[in-house]
């Protein structure tokens, strides 16, 4: 989307130059943080653990990362705030102390709609869990009672990988065949 609507190469470099911010500012530090996290997560393929980037649902929006393995599958939600001071709820995320964002809850329902894609096309149950990683932050605390999704700094991620028990390595390579095709997302 960038590509097709954002500005070109030229204009952001001149607004870089002339330090005028852009209503695209905010897509482009979404997608580098994209771009971290997934560098994090191939890290985790020696382990047996299988990732894919920006899966397309059919409502338009996007799945960020999936990470399938051993340890199950875990939705990603990344988000990019560079120097912020983040505080994470049962649903709700504050950044800096500002307005509190569903992020958490985000993530929760984004899980479940990967679930139920996945097991459409998959003959057994496939654990999926949320996942919401922050890049760049100074600081990231999450409220005592937040157990239902799993929140990390963009190197933390790396603390998926030795988890297991949760599908074979035939299993994983079933869903991770499911996955890819985007037909199932767009049937969803």
């Amino acid at each position: 989307m960038l590509a097709e609507r954002g500005p070109s190469t030229a204009q952001r470099l001149k607004a870089k130059l002339l330090r005028q911010s852009s209503d695209w500012d905010s897509w482009y530090a979404g997608l580098e943080g994209e771009r971290r996290v997934g560098r994090e997560l191939e890290r985790l393929a020696p382990l047996g653990w299988r990732t894919l980037h920006g899966i397309q649902k059919s409502n338009g929006g996007d799945i960020d990362h999936l990470l399938i393995g051993p340890g199950g599958v875990f939705s990603i939600n990344t988000k990019n705030h560079q120097g912020a001071s983040v505080w994470v709820g049962d649903s709700m995320a504050k950044v800096n102390g500002r307005q509190p964002e569903p992020y958490a809850a985000a993530s929760k329902a984004e899980a479940d709609y990967v679930r139920k894609v996945l097991e459409r096309y998959c003959a057994f149950e496939v654990p999926v869990e949320p996942v919401l990683v922050f890049v760049g932050v100074a600081s990231l605390h999450r409220a005592a009672t937040q157990y239902t999704v799993r929140v990390y700094q963009e190197r933390d991620v790396a603390a998926l990988g030795p988890t297991t028990g949760k599908l074979t390595a035939e299993q994983v390579e079933n869903v991770y065949a499911v996955a890819r095709h985007q037909h199932a997302w767009r049937r969803a």
